[in-house]
């Protein structure tokens, strides 16, 4: 997750959280386009080896522009359409994170004199990708920040009538993991309360801009699974890019 101030921060904190990956995929163009270079391989192996390059190129510049288009030029992560798809406005809300928090500083700007709780589902055994753990170093929260567990979410029964979910769900590896947070995000919602899940999705629009990355995201389907199981409905489902999504939720 990243906002957006400056007119290319969201891509350049891509870039600063990911630079292993695109400087693993400089390295592999540099040492295929040495053996290239060399022909040190029979004409079947130079052929593979150019498709695998075109296609490392196009996914590290497709990547890097889908973010640009994401982040900075459509601003999604300036949250301010939020407020237009909510069904009401919240007076007591959770906003959940897994370890980098840019979210909550504009929400309390459009949900002024609310009761708010900031909470961090971090945990280093389950969420093992180096990006976060390095955002977590670059970028320290300006809210106060509580501690929770995927199973164990520090507050009581039915406390919140609104829940935020923002790029934050998907860093949960394992599917009985996701299950039994989204059983927990449940208990905490209040009755007539609402869960609002913004994500990627593993469809082929994020295929084509991220390349094999776009298995790091759930499929919609899955999403939908996670709202069926823990006794959640979808009311409102909509693209916020065609690359971004967003499931509204209330209780069933």
């Amino acid at each position: 997750m990243t906002v957006t101030c400056g007119k290319y921060d969201g891509v350049l904190s891509i870039i600063q959280y990911n630079w292993h990956f695109y400087a693993a995929g400089l390295c592999a163009l540099v040492g295929i386009g040495a053996l290239l270079w060399f022909r040190l391989m029979p004409p079947a192996g130079e052929a593979l080896l150019i498709g695998v390059t075109t296609l490392t190129a196009f996914w590290s510049l497709s990547s890097l522009l889908v973010s640009y288009y994401v982040y900075d030029y459509r601003g999604v992560t300036r949250w301010n359409w939020i407020p237009s798809i909510l069904l009401f406005p919240p007076r007591q809300w959770l906003n959940i994170h897994a370890g980098l928090d840019e979210s909550t500083l504009v929400l309390t700007q459009f949900f002024p004199d609310t009761r708010y709780m900031v909470v961090d589902i971090y945990d280093p055994q389950e969420m093992t990708e180096p990006s976060i753990a390095r955002a977590r170093r670059l970028r320290s929260s300006l809210e106060p920040t509580v501690a929770g567990k995927l199973d164990a979410l520090p507050l009581p029964d039915r406390d919140r009538d609104t829940l935020f979910l923002l790029f934050a769900a998907h860093e949960i590896r394992q599917s009985s993991r996701r299950t039994e947070f989204f059983m927990e995000s449940a208990r905490v919602l209040a009755n007539s309360g609402q869960l609002l899940l913004v994500e990627h999705l593993r469809d082929w629009r994020n295929f084509l801009a991220f390349g094999p990355g776009f298995l790091h995201f759930h499929s919609r389907d899955e999403w939908l699974r996670l709202a069926h199981d823990a006794g959640l409905t979808v009311e409102r489902e909509d693209r916020v890019t065609p690359f971004v999504r967003y499931f509204l939720m209330t209780k069933a």
